[in-house]
């Protein structure tokens, strides 16, 4: 190989290595997290028989400023075999809001209770499986 072309390959090796990384990642940003982070009723990816053992539902009641959020997630508690390992309640923006650890030996159900004070607008809860992955549902206040 003559000199000129070697330059010319590794000038265009080292453009394509950079320009092409960042095309991909621009339309990454594009997909939603959906079937990749978490599953949804609409979206249930490789868990599609999951759904109505998984997918979290929400609950809420108000009383004065005061909002009740339950969640419950239709899943058997077999110990440390199969079970929910949490409940995480996020906000509009999907920020943390709260959450609730459940102990197996303990929790016969995968149901938990979150108060709020002054909110409207949606909210999320994300259910967790210790073998069929992360799920989440969707409510409005």
């Amino acid at each position: 190989m003559e000199r000129r072309d070697f330059i010319r390959l590794s000038v265009v090796g080292v453009g394509a290595g950079i320009i092409v990384p960042a095309i991909a990642l621009a339309d990454s940003g594009k997909q939603a997290a959906t079937g990749n982070i978490y599953y949804t009723k609409e979206a249930p990816g490789r868990w599609s028989d999951k759904v109505a053992t998984h997918l979290p539902s929400i609950e809420i009641e108000k009383a004065g400023g005061n909002i009740a959020v339950k969640i419950v997630t239709a899943h058997e508690m077999k110990g440390y075999e199969h079970y929910i390992v949490k409940h995480v309640l996020l906000d509009q923006n999907y920020k943390f809001i709260d959450e609730y650890l459940f102990n197996p030996t303990k929790d016969k159900a995968a149901i938990s209770t979150f108060t709020l004070h002054d909110y409207s607008g949606p909210i999320y809860a994300l259910s967790m499986c210790n073998k069929h992955d992360l799920w989440l549902n969707g409510a409005e206040v």
